[in-house]
């Protein structure tokens, strides 16, 4: 599979906007074995948001973690659309009124125009919750998944 990268979505976020997130990243998996991954676009190729996610879950590998744990946070800027998908191991743990309530929080930050906050704001609620369900192993446990954001078209 072949991501298109280009600058202008990079761009969207600063530097110190870009760290905040990825060290949500890391933060939140530091006492899990859980994975998660935030991919920002500009505009979604779908109509609906959680079909996008879930192809971009598959092109990542992210089904490939030993406990089915990942989450991916998905996020397309100009076409005001977002979605989380979840593996099986860690979605019949939490349910879906789980990542209704993590979506709400994105949409709260978001129409305060503080995206990076609240992305940061849900991947630490989602490694609490990943925490509870998948705690860490520290003889067993390798981070499966990078930790930075991966930016599309």
């Amino acid at each position: 599979m072949y991501f298109f990268f280009r600058r202008k979505a990079v761009d969207f976020f600063s530097p110190q906007q870009k760290s905040l997130i990825t060290n949500a990243i890391q933060q939140a998996e530091t006492n899990t074995s859980g994975e998660i991954r935030v991919f920002i676009e500009s505009k979604c190729a779908y109509v609906n948001a959680i079909d996008r996610a879930k192809e971009l879950f598959e092109q990542l590998n992210m089904y490939h973690t030993a406990d089915r744990n990942a989450v991916l946070v998905y996020i397309a800027i100009k076409h005001r659309q977002l979605a989380i998908w979840a593996d099986e191991g860690i979605h019949q743990q939490l349910g879906s009124s789980f990542w209704q309530q993590q979506v709400n929080t994105m949409i709260y930050h978001f129409n305060s125009n503080d995206y990076a906050e609240g992305i940061a704001s849900i991947v630490t609620d989602i490694g609490t919750a990943l925490t509870q369900h998948f705690p860490y192993d520290k003889v067993n446990d390798v981070n499966e998944l990078p930790n930075d954001i991966v930016f599309g078209k």
